[in-house]
């Protein structure tokens, strides 16, 4: 590939394509069965190469079209199991790489960007890149101070391949719903789309990234790189060498995946309540694990991770371009509805989702059918340490995905208001993740000490009146 697609008809071109490949592979597999084959080796036949399309088209394009496929790729795990084999290594392919821009186009960008002696910022740049993702591509580097650097170029023309590549797929989003059950692919088009201008903007990100940084500077568990340098479509970082989450997934063992899955959760609930932002792209490709911090000097080579204490392997956080601001942290109305919830206190949940707008004033539903709807979604909060696993996403994206299913119906008449889409999104896709590293993590540990309003004592405590004699100004940490 020689450069980023930018023509709108010829990215157009490739993605109407999509399900009309998908329709012709079905045409082409009723004639094999009335050929002779069986119908479980070709339908076999026809999911391989659908996936094997959809993969060599999202990747290609980048843009918008691989940003949908990375957001994909974190709920393969609800797919059913006869199928999920060619779609999970097609999909999971987005979330560490891309075919990859030339190095004449990364030179160019830089020169443009950093100026005509961009390389007398660098004692060494590799001109094969590291990573290759939807909008842009990491290059390692050294700094002139001898850092180690990932230099994130963005592509020529990525801002309009984003918008044009995911108003294409909004038109056929019907169609790539069966693809992953219980996803609703239009509004996660939309909410991607919204999300645009800010994804783009590498000034945003690095003071994202800034923040996150200085807050966990001293974390023993979570490592954010440092920013070295920003401009206009270039963003400088530290380098962190890990096991990508990617990996984990497929080849870590029990400890390493129950130490990242417990790891991303406590970032997932941890980041808003300390930074009062959210990270928003959960995806594997944005996760590293590292070993313990005294290892960290040494040669990889050298380095016998195998033998690391599992409790001390820490996670690396990549990849600040889409976050969630949250100044309050995450709103108080999901813990007191889980809280609730947990509880076994359906009017009052019923009441506060009323209150929240989830349930529309128009609509009248039951309060225990609504708690019944959302109980199994909760499990993992009810119990002292919850094992996620495909098999039990695949049973919840199969009740609220049949629409014989009570659960579908009485799904389809909740409403999510705007100001909850992205937190909707970025905890399923957290969800999904830990699914795929099937790991066992103490979930309700974490809301407990992060969550507002999950603990029912610290919420009376922050709302009950001040004691006489008590010091102005002093707070409550829930």
């Amino acid at each position: 590939m020689s450069d980023l697609p930018r023509k709108a008809v010829t990215r157009t071109a490739k993605l109407a394509a999509l399900p009309l490949g998908f329709a012709g592979r079905a045409t082409w597999g009723l004639g094999k069965r009335i050929g002779g084959k069986s119908a479980e080796l070709v339908a076999r036949e026809v999911q391989q190469r659908t996936a094997d399309q959809l993969f060599k088209t999202l990747g290609e394009l980048k843009g918008g079209a691989m940003k949908l496929g990375q957001a994909l790729s974190v709920f393969e795990s609800a797919l059913p199991e006869e199928i999920a084999g060619p779609y999970r290594a097609a999909l999971t392919k987005l979330q560490e790489a891309a075919p990859p821009l030339p190095a004449r186009t990364v030179h160019g960008v830089l020169a443009e960007r950093m100026g005509e002696d961009w390389r007398e910022y660098f004692l060494e740049f590799e001109d094969t890149p590291a990573a290759a993702a939807s909008i842009g591509q990491v290059h390692r580097a050294v700094w002139q101070d001898g850092r180690v650097v990932a230099v994130k170029v963005q592509y020529p023309g990525a801002g309009e391949a984003l918008l044009s590549d995911l108003a294409q797929l909004s038109r056929f989003a019907r169609l790539l719903g069966p693809l992953v059950p219980g996803v609703d692919i239009k509004p996660l088009i939309k909410e991607l789309r919204d999300r645009v201008s800010e994804e783009l903007d590498y000034e945003l990100e690095a003071q994202a990234q800034r923040e996150h940084a200085a807050e966990f500077a001293d974390d023993p568990d979570v490592v954010i790189p440092q920013v070295v340098h920003q401009a206009d479509q270039v963003l400088v970082t530290e380098w962190i060498d890990g096991i990508p989450l990617s990996e984990v997934i497929v080849e870590g063992t029990a400890e390493q995946r129950d130490r990242a899955g417990q790891l991303l959760a406590r970032f997932l609930f941890s980041g808003p309540a300390r930074t009062g932002l959210l990270h928003a792209d959960p995806h594997p490709g944005n996760f590293r694990l590292l070993p313990p911090a005294q290892d960290a000097a040494q040669d990889a080579e050298q380095r016998e991770e195998e033998d690391a204490p599992a409790g001390s392997w820490r996670l690396g956080v990549l990849d600040f371009g889409t976050v969630d601001r949250l100044p309050g942290g995450l709103p108080q109305t999901i813990g007191d509805s889980l809280r609730m919830a947990t509880e076994g206190d359906a009017a009052r949940v019923y009441e506060l989702l009323r209150e929240e707008n989830f349930v529309k004033e128009s609509i009248d539903l039951d309060p225990d059918e609504v708690l019944d709807y959302l109980l199994p979604m909760i499990e993992p909060t009810q119990v002292e340490e919850f094992t996620f696993s495909r098999g039990w996403i695949r049973d919840q994206a199969a009740r609220v995905a049949d629409p014989r299913s009570p659960a579908h119906q009485l799904g389809r008449q909740l409403n999510l208001p705007p100001s909850y889409v992205l937190i909707h999104r970025v905890t399923l896709s957290t969800i999904g993740v830990l699914c795929q590293l099937g790991a066992a993590v103490r979930m309700r540990e974490e809301l407990e000490e992060w969550l507002p309003g999950f603990l029912a004592e610290a919420t009376e405590a922050a709302e009950a009146p001040e004691e006489e004699g008590e010091q102005e100004g002093e707070t409550v940490q829930v």
